[in-house]
């Protein structure tokens, strides 16, 4: 007998503080067994999505599928991707929500949506039985990572259009943890929270990495060290930070607590259906709740366990604006290998750690940011915060790397030593030698939110100057 779908959840159920897992009988199943239940909910949104959304129903009968195309997982694979490009555009054509809101606009409970700073805001209308398989969701996965009824948890992130925070504390909520939303962005809230968190003494803490690591240099600015808060549990999203090595193992270094990695995109709420467990082997799949496919950026076919790919989502239980094949244009490996939780879901070992329009090309060399990231983090004397500028000097492309040195480093030897330890071990990682560039503590722009550390400057510099007037690559 097939379940019934949309799935409902007893709102009231909690597992016993002890268990590790919120349903074992899914999270912990033979892949074979769950695949039948992921199988039957991806039957039962395809066929709503096809019934209820123009979007989707021409998209799919012009590369000739229909729900009776979906015999097994492996068909999917036959149902054409959908890009960001193409929601926007629908949302053009049919606002507010575009003609994939698969409800009446009348039952939409709550609109988030994007910011627009890199194009048209993209619109998120969320039904209010969605809402609460959101919080369903968050709260299964949240206990995966350790949090418990017990916890006092401080979401320190924008609470506005952005979705994550939100969807933070509304699984915060349905775990029966004790939610402490102070938020993030006005001037003078990271000391305020600082304040805040040593009187009241959170145990676990939700914001960017790199919000928490200024978090922690505020807190150190008030001659609190970081340790005293508490922090057991330190989850995150919106940037690879806390799936970086070196940065994972600072910012539980800092706060004692454990880095746990989380994310995927806010269409896909609930996003933290890539997220790491307790025991922080990469993040897990939790593919009963969100479907994904590691794929092949050319062809949008899986790749094999193993190998290097996108991830490309599928809803499976979202009646109001379903996600179906949404490529994320993240850059993962991913592996089925087992994870000491127990749980059976294939995982990404290294977490989401690029983009593929984040990546550049410096001498035929691919390079990510993160990798820049995690070498600097895993060197002593480096201060905190870097940017990277590439630029082009004739017809060499130049890799600008402008990192702070840690407040001990004043002496010359030393800050000489410093940045050739920087340029060497960034030649080893990336295979382009960079200028190194050393700067004193606090000079780099820190961030509330998401990390925008690379300017390149390759297009302007054939007008002769980079984006802020300078030539920033010396002969």
């Amino acid at each position: 007998m097939t379940p019934a779908w949309p799935p409902r959840y007893d709102a009231a159920w909690l597992p016993a503080p002890e268990a590790e897992h919120w349903a074992p009988e899914l999270e912990c199943a033979k892949p074979a067994e769950r695949e039948a239940v992921i199988l039957g909910k991806l039957r039962a949104q395809v066929q709503w999505a096809w019934e209820r959304s123009p979007f989707y129903r021409r998209a799919w009968e012009a590369a000739g599928v229909s729900p009776a195309t979906l015999r097994t997982l492996a068909d999917l694979r036959r149902f054409p991707v959908i890009q960001k490009a193409d929601l926007r555009a629908a949302q053009a054509a049919h606002p507010p929500f575009g003609d994939y809101l698969c409800i009446a606009p009348g039952e939409v409970a709550r609109i988030h949506g994007t910011s627009g700073t890199t194009g048209r805001p993209t619109v998120f209308g969320v039904g209010r039985d969605d809402w609460e398989r959101i919080g369903e969701a968050h709260a299964r996965i949240l206990w995966g990572a350790g949090i418990r009824p017990g916890d006092t948890v401080l979401v320190a992130s924008f609470f506005s259009l952005y979705l994550g925070s939100w969807g933070a504390l509304k699984g915060c909520e349905r775990l029966g943890a004790t939610a402490f939303p102070f938020g993030a962005g006005l001037p003078g809230q990271t000391l305020m929270a600082v304040q805040w968190a040593r009187d009241l003494a959170p145990t676990a803490f939700y914001g960017t990495p790199s919000y928490a690591l200024h978090f922690a240099e505020t807190a150190r600015r008030e001659g609190i060290e970081p340790r005293a808060f508490g922090l057991r549990t330190l989850f995150f999203s919106g940037e690879p930070g806390a799936g970086i090595p070196a940065t994972k193992r600072l910012i539980e270094e800092t706060f004692g607590g454990r880095c746990i990695d989380m994310g995927s995109m806010a269409e896909m709420t609930p996003w933290m259906t890539n997220a790491e467990c307790r025991h922080r082997t990469g993040m897990h799949l939790w593919q009963d709740l969100v479907y994904t496919e590691v794929c092949d950026p050319a062809t949008w076919q899986p790749v094999p366990y193993g190998d290097e790919g996108t991830p490309v989502y599928t809803h499976l239980e979202r009646t109001s604006q379903p996600m179906i094949r949404l490529v994320s244009g993240d850059v993962a490996r991913w592996t089925d290998e087992p994870c000491p939780c127990g749980r059976t879901y294939p995982r990404l070992p290294h977490g989401l750690y690029g983009r593929l329009d984040d990546m550049f090309i410096v001498r035929g060399e691919n390079v990510y940011p993160s990798a820049i990231e995690d070498v600097l983090r895993a060197i002593d004397g480096f201060g905190g915060e870097f940017s990277v500028i590439v630029s082009r000097r004739e017809a060499m492309d130049e890799l600008l790397v402008r990192a702070e040195h840690a407040g001990d480093v004043a002496d010359g030897p030393a800050r000489v030593r410093l940045a050739q330890t920087m340029k060497d071990r960034l030649r080893a990682r990336l295979g382009v030698t960079p200028i190194v560039e050393l700067v004193s503590p606090g000079t780099l722009p820190r961030t509330e939110f998401k990390a925008r550390r690379v300017v390149d400057d390759r297009d302007l510099y054939r007008q002769g100057t980079g984006r802020d007037g300078e030539r920033h690559v010396r002969p």
